[in-house]
Parts: C-alpha cells; structure tokens; sequence
C-alpha cells in the first residue's frame, strides 16, 4: 500500500499499520455479523434531530444590478465567448 501511495515507511510501520488494518477488518467482520433484518435506519444515534432554521427570504433580487456590470448579456443570462469551437 504505502508503495502504491508512493510514501517511504519503515519496516516496523509497515508491521504496525498492517496490524492496524487487521484490526479494522476484524471489527468490520463482526458488524456484518450482526443480524439487521427488520431494524430501520437511523437518522441520529441518539434519536434527536436536527433543528432548522426558518426558510426566510434574505436577500433581494440583484439581477439587474449584476448585468450592468456584464459586457454582454440576454435574457437576464451572462455571455461569454466561445473556448470549443
């Protein structure tokens, strides 16, 4: 992996982060075991939700403030040269 990931470790890294990823699988390994038939997902791990703010309008339709500031435009769109002929 690290030679795919063209970094230089060391043989004593190599050792511990092969360990390491074994760790990972085994773990993986015993939550596949895990029987989930009939278990809905969960958005929240605690059951909570997530407050949201209130749809409000901010800002202000500027369109027309940005094409004065555009040297061509049509139909309320910018237009720009063309790079692929």
């Amino acid at each position: 992996m690290a030679k795919l990931a063209r970094i230089r470790i060391s043989d004593d890294e190599a050792s511990r982060t092969l360990a390491q990823l074994n760790d990972i699988f085994a773990m993986i390994e015993q939550m596949r075991a895990v029987d989930t038939e009939g278990i809905e997902p969960m958005n929240h791990p605690l059951g909570g939700s997530q407050r949201l703010r209130d749809d409000v309008v901010t800002e202000h339709d500027r369109r027309e403030a940005a094409m004065r500031n555009a040297p061509e435009h049509q139909d309320g769109l910018f237009l720009v040269p063309r790079v692929i002929e």
